[in-house]
């Protein structure tokens, strides 16, 4: 029997057997929300738990999607799997990704161990969608065992995508300088490895030299000092180094057990977002029909107070 297209469970099974097209739709239900993408969520949880997810931020214009690309051809190299999510711009008009990522990372296409993705970010201000970690976690329970996440350089609220993952990566380019202490203080607590890219033009040796004092005053003796890696995404210049130094800080991630505290954090805010997100529905819900519209004509009659109204309508 031909399986369902809608159907979450043979999706899945077809995914985890190697089926890409499958894959691409579960990843849409889930990018869609509501029942299917819960059902991909359920099929998914129990299965993940074993990829590394390596964060890619920076401003826009750092060459992210450029170093991701080149980067990709170094874990291919030694014969790794690697799925990447490049979180876009939503569209104005859609709500859809931008696809620039995919077109840089063309060279990708037609190898089957490399997966490329473009999701929207629906507008939400940190770059990340409340999609992606249930995307991540398909990836994950598929066997990918590296999920390269590439984020939208939106400012300070680049941050957020340290909660998303098992070591983040800031890219920044020469002549950052100490812009970082006044504009930038958040990337330096969230990066556990620094690139300098574009590292061919001027202002290198300043910038180098800024990033280590600055993280020399950071890092305590016990804890992991971010290294800092000058690339040239363009010509490949860097980056075999930038990839030891990911697979460096997992290693040191899983042995001194800041991976697992990661992960229950990440777990317990995620949790508490979808708590936060069911109650605002349930809000929204009730605040329509006719028992809304009698306990706001009383407020507006001044027969009750907000707060009493608010609380009839919750009970």
């Amino acid at each position: 029997m031909p399986r369902r297209p809608d159907d979450p469970a043979a999706l899945f099974a077809a995914a985890r057997a190697g089926d890409r097209g499958a894959l691409a739709r579960l990843l849409s239900m889930v990018e869609r929300g509501g029942d299917e993408a819960r059902e991909v969520g359920r099929l998914s949880y129990p299965l993940g738990g074993t990829a590394t997810t390596v964060g890619i931020t920076g401003a826009p214009g750092a060459g992210k999607s450029t170093l991701t690309s080149a980067l990709v051809r170094s874990m291919r190299g030694e014969g790794e799997t690697v799925a990447v999510l490049a979180v876009d711009p939503s569209s104005p008009f859609t709500g859809g990704a931008i696809l620039g990522d995919r077109v840089r990372m063309g060279e990708h296409a037609l190898d089957d161990d490399v997966f490329i993705r473009s999701m929207a970010t629906r507008g939400h201000l940190g770059g990340l969608s409340l999609a992606v970690p249930e995307a991540v976690r398909l990836l994950d329970a598929v066997g990918l065992p590296w999920v390269l996440l590439e984020t939208v350089g939106v400012g300070q609220v680049e941050v957020e995508v340290a909660g998303e993952a098992d070591t983040t990566v800031v890219v920044v380019n020469p002549g950052w300088g100490d812009a970082v202490q006044a504009n930038k203080a958040g990337l330096m607590e969230i990066a556990d490895v620094f690139v300098v890219n574009k590292a061919d033009r001027a202002g290198l040796a300043d910038t180098l030299s800024d990033l280590e004092r600055m993280l020399s005053l950071r890092t305590s003796a016990e804890g992991w000092r971010p290294p800092v890696v000058a690339t040239v995404a363009t010509t490949g210049d860097g980056v075999d180094e930038l990839w030891s130094a990911m697979r460096e800080h997992a290693a040191w991630a899983a042995s001194s057990g800041e991976l697992a505290r990661r992960r229950r954090a990440r777990t317990e805010a995620e949790l508490r977002r979808i708590l936060t997100a069911r109650l605002l529905q349930r809000a929204t819900e009730l605040a329509e029909g006719h028992a809304y519209d009698d306990a706001l004509a009383a407020v507006l009659d001044r027969r009750l107070d907000p707060w009493s109204a608010a609380a009839t309508l919750l009970d």
